[in-house]
């Protein structure tokens, strides 16, 4: 090889040596951040707004199962930025939309349960907010006395606002039947 090439190598070989201490350095000193990050992701129970959120999702159910569906205006966010989807639609985009549906159903249900499942989870976002998602299942009886069971998933933002939790938007989703 000549002299030259050979220098040439040698540099090259000098420069990348350099940078793998430079680059184990970087590695190693992100391992404890690594850590921490992930030692604080795992479970939020116990934190304030987790149980606080747990707490109000049971009196809503509660609220619901015992006095209808026109419990639920108590819990929808009361300003103009609340809205609820249900299976990837839009079914009010608004909380007077939302009380004009919600009063309109209830004249068509004479009973209502409401579970959620054992999956809640909360994500508190904020001492203000959290971001909830759970299984639920409902049985209505309609006036005329047909019961209808349902079940799917519950997603949510809730906001603590004027001394109390209240849903700003939220989300129904129920399983699609498979097409043909």
């Amino acid at each position: 090889m000549p002299s030259s090439t050979r220098t040439l190598t040698l540099r090259l070989i000098g420069r990348k040596l350099r940078v793998i201490p430079l680059l184990a350095a970087v590695l190693v000193s992100c391992l404890p951040c690594r850590a921490a990050a992930s030692e604080s992701q795992p479970s939020t129970q116990g934190h304030p707004v987790d149980q606080a959120v747990r707490a109000w999702m049971q009196t809503v159910a509660q609220d619901v199962t015992r006095n209808g569906p026109l419990a639920w205006l108590k819990y929808f966010e009361t300003g103009p930025e609340f809205f609820m989807a249900v299976n990837g639609q839009m079914a009010f985009r608004n909380r007077a939309a939302a009380e004009d549906g919600t009063r309109k159903f209830a004249q068509t249900i004479r009973q209502i349960e409401l579970k959620w499942g054992d999956d809640l989870r909360v994500d508190p976002l904020t001492t203000h907010l959290a971001a909830i998602a759970v299984s639920w299942r409902e049985i209505q009886v309609d006036t005329a006395g047909h019961r209808v069971d349902e079940m799917g998933y519950f997603t949510a933002l809730a906001e603590y606002r004027d001394g109390r939790w209240q849903f700003r938007n939220a989300h129904w989703s129920a399983p699609v039947s498979p097409g043909p």
